[in-house]
């Protein structure tokens, strides 16, 4: 996870210069980083990196696609200094656990880009809190319990996250996102085979994120993570 947020960070100052306050992609990757106990000094290097030009510029951002056991589809991002290596590990890492790597554009349609917030009501009611959001200028909302998490669109992520903030709501992530349209309903043997997928993906240092439509309820995945 430091190597993944290592690379996001200099992307970032990269892209937008070395200045959280200015940059609200690496202010994203800082709160991240932050989440998982990176050092700052960690951080602050991968920023140096970035915004002087050495790491940045080997990194590449491309979006893999492909589909898993059951048709479910996945979208793949990866940060890499060797395009050939990362499509070759990608293609056996999806043929070795009951998918395959497809071409560009065959999976992204049954995605959105939208922006995700996601809110600890704390003592507030979280419909209160889901309800001022979309006065805010969210789009949608679901609620779990305590938690809210807000959709937006993503260039309405930072305003929306900082006037929350404003109002002194606790958020606990904020983040662009890959939503799908539609989902796939799977079984619990399927949906294990999906989930060993996920994980052999995100083991990979290259990959950023993992996104797929799998819709797995929630003793399953309490299941397999136990």
């Amino acid at each position: 996870m430091f190597t993944k947020m290592g690379r996001e960070s200099a992307i970032a100052a990269r892209q937008g210069g070395g200045d959280p306050n200015a940059n609200f992609r690496l202010r994203l990757a800082i709160l991240k980083a932050k989440q998982i106990n990176m050092p700052m000094d960690n951080i602050q290097r991968a920023i140096q990196r970035g915004a002087g030009g050495s790491e940045g510029v080997a990194l590449e951002e491309i979006t893999y696609e492909g589909y898993g056991p059951s048709g479910v589809a996945l979208m793949v991002q990866v940060a890499t200094d060797n395009r050939n290596r990362a499509a070759a590990e990608l293609r056996n890492i999806f043929s070795r656990n009951g998918g395959n790597l497809g071409e560009a554009g065959c999976v992204a349609w049954l995605f959105e880009p939208k922006g995700v917030v996601i809110v600890d009501a704390g003592k507030a009611n979280p419909e209160d809190v889901a309800l001022q959001a979309i006065d805010l200028g969210a789009e949608d909302f679901k609620i779990d319990g305590r938690l809210v998490e807000i959709y937006t669109l993503p260039a309405d992520l930072e305003r929306v996250k900082e006037a929350l903030e404003k109002r002194r709501y606790s958020v606990t992530s904020a983040e662009p996102s890959m939503i799908p349209k539609s989902t796939v309903p799977l079984d619990e043997k399927m949906a294990f085979q999906t989930l060993r997928l996920v994980d052999k993906l995100e083991e990979f240092d290259d990959v950023q994120d993992v996104y797929t439509n799998a819709d797995i309820p929630a003793h399953i995945m309490e299941k397999f993570e136990g």
